[in-house]
């Protein structure tokens, strides 16, 4: 299946997409997104849909640190993105592992690619240097898991680094599962600390959200776009 965006119909519709950080408060509106990928497809491995109490604490717990961000539609929630640790040791810092869930009608519109470039944007603030990807693959695609996700990051510019063979089993099949990644930033030999998420400028996030990028010259080139 090859991933193909589309961009949002009418700039109405566009105008009135927004993107900011998500609420403990949400949890209700972004479990109802990740529920059908826990029931219905093998793009999470997880076999129980998590209790709201659960859901909230993951929340959290993951904005002590990284960013946690929600892409709105008036009072519509239509995805989440957010990033967390790579792995728990202090070394690994510098790299933080990427998640994302979308609405199942409102993919292949730019949402995702908005969510991303707004979370990359939060990364290269924090100091992050690489973003990993954890993705579900198909040895052949079926009714639970597609290469869709492969094919959205690479489009994002994520490479495949590794992959792991039948590791996950899920409604009655067997699937690998990729590591992907995308450096943003120079790995120098002295890395400027990285910044929890808690600790940055709020306006600066906002703008990062906006996608207002160039009015951060000093922290993201003229080029962007």
């Amino acid at each position: 299946m090859k991933y193909e965006e589309r961009a949002a119909e009418g700039s109405t519709q566009a105008k009135e997409i927004q993107i900011r950080t998500a609420r403990v408060q949400d949890a209700g509106k972004l479990l109802e997104i990740y529920t059908p990928y826990v029931e219905k497809t093998a793009i999470t491995f997880e076999y129980e849909v998590p209790e709201i109490e659960e859901f909230e604490r993951r929340i959290k717990n993951t904005l002590e640190r990284y960013p946690y961000l929600i892409v709105c539609q008036g009072d519509e929630a239509l995805g989440y993105a957010y990033t967390g640790a790579f792995v728990g040791r202090a070394a690994y810092a510098w790299a933080a592992e990427v998640s994302i869930y979308l609405k199942e009608d409102k993919r292949r519109m730019g949402i995702g690619r908005k969510l991303y470039e707004a979370l990359e944007a939060i990364s290269k603030i924090q100091h992050i240097l690489s973003l990993n990807a954890c993705i579900g693959y198909p040895e052949a695609e079926d009714a639970y898991l597609t290469k869709n996700s492969v094919q959205f990051h690479a489009h994002m510019g994520y490479s495949m680094v590794g992959e792991f063979h039948k590791c996950g089993y899920k409604f009655g099949n067997w699937y690998n599962m990729v590591w992907m990644e995308k450096e943003i930033g120079a790995h120098d030999s002295h890395p400027a600390p990285v910044i929890a998420f808690p600790d940055l400028d709020a306006e600066i996030v906002r703008k990062c959200t906006a996608l207002d990028l160039r009015s951060l010259p000093g922290l993201f080139p003229p080029s962007v776009p």
